[in-house]
């Protein structure tokens, strides 16, 4: 690992809380250790960003992009060390800095999406880390109507290959899923399921509910004691909000609705929507829109979701569609995600702080990653000359 102090000058600095303009910025040792240094010696590397943005690395706390990466068609499998370098690419040239795989276990229900099969992509990322770009962390998401998963998530929390941890139930009739048509489509035509197949699976899912709120007590505690956040996905009422926090859930991904979603943060959850649904200005499953949540004050957090380039893309363009200023914006990827996640090293250009940012340039009103520094090292670097 290159040790030479690093400094970057010329940029357009986002802060916590505002921008600067012709700024400066000194990196030691992995860390950030001066904003605007009045005095820099002659054994530094020095970078001019030529008034290019530079931010925070952002921090993605869902993103299920791997699983396609893994399994590009349905039953076409890579091999998983080949699947996690071109995610790590990818998120690297996306300038996310940590991201969080999110991995789904449904007992053999559906591609990758079950407990065995996505043990391996876990522990896959696991191994891979060592000689990955960007800090790559797994995302545990269980589907809490099926027993078998339970022993498999406690056994990756004991052995840290998982970071995070999420509750999901997607039985029709309720979250993204609001009745059984819909699941049908959605599933039916992304993993070629027949009706017949497709009602066994739901079958399956209703008489497995049984039992279900036991084992995520027994999970929640576990994660607890690891130090590992708990977030719950699609909550559509507030008595699912009730629940969740009554257990010391304290994520709420994709909040179906503006009720639940305010109702969420009153109840101090931290709230996580999609980029992709603020680029497309509308959910893929037909739930509250992105930019709403944000107009309203309810959306604490943006994920990557399924498409990791989006995220750059739509923190810019919220200053323009929204009130946020570019500060605001930024937060949503940076420093409240990291909060969210317990990591409190990263997400924000602050003295100390871990040096993981990213340098963006603006082609003709589309802004792009130029540059990505992970721990003070360069990781991916793109010839963009547009300030």
């Amino acid at each position: 690992m290159n040790t030479q102090p690093l400094y970057i000058k010329n940029a357009t600095l986002v802060l916590a809380d505002n921008v600067l303009n012709k700024a400066s910025l000194l990196i030691e040792n992995g860390k950030i250790s001066a904003i605007n240094p009045k005095i820099v010696s002659d054994d530094v590397q020095t970078i001019d960003a030529k008034g290019k943005t530079v931010m925070p690395g952002m921090i993605d706390l869902h993103c299920d992009s791997l699983e396609k990466e893994v399994e590009p068609r349905p039953n076409v499998h890579f091999p998983l060390d080949f699947a996690c370098a071109q995610a790590d690419k990818n998120n690297a040239s996306a300038g996310i800095t940590t991201v969080y795989h999110a991995l789904s276990f449904a007992n053999e229900e559906l591609g990758v999406r079950n407990n065995q099969f996505a043990k391996q992509i876990a522990q896959a990322v696991h191994q891979f880390q060592p000689h990955a770009l960007v800090d790559n962390r797994v995302h545990c998401r269980y589907e809490i109507t099926d027993p078998t998963g339970l022993p498999i998530l406690i056994d990756l929390m004991k052995n840290q290959v998982m970071q995070l941890v999420s509750l999901m139930d997607h039985t029709p009739g309720q979250g993204q899923f609001k009745d059984l048509a819909s699941y049908k489509a959605y599933f039916g035509k992304s993993y070629k399921k027949s009706d017949q197949e497709l009602d066994k699976i739901i079958a399956n899912k209703k008489q497995q509910a049984e039992g279900a709120m036991e084992r995520v007590e027994l999970l929640i505690k576990t994660a607890n004691e690891q130090g590992i956040a708990v977030a719950s996905h699609d909550d559509d009422c507030k008595e699912r909000v009730d629940t969740m926090t009554a257990f010391g859930v304290g994520i709420s991904e994709f909040p179906i609705n503006m009720e639940t979603a305010e109702y969420a943060r009153k109840k101090g959850m931290k709230t996580i929507m999609g980029a992709p649904n603020i680029l497309r200005g509308k959910s893929q499953s037909g739930s509250m829109r992105a930019l709403d949540a944000i107009n309203a004050g309810v959306c604490d957090c943006l994920c990557a979701d399924y498409a990791p380039a989006a995220l750059i893309v739509a923190v810019f363009k919220l200053p323009e569609i929204s009130d946020l200023t570019l500060a605001q914006a930024v937060q949503l990827a940076t420093k409240n995600p990291a909060e969210a996640a317990k990591l409190y090293d990263r997400g924000v250009i602050e003295v100390g702080k871990r040096a993981d940012l990213i340098m963006v340039a603006n082609l003709d009103g589309l802004v792009q990653v130029s540059e990505v520094f992970v721990a003070g090292v360069s990781a991916f670097k793109a010839s963009y000359d547009h300030a």
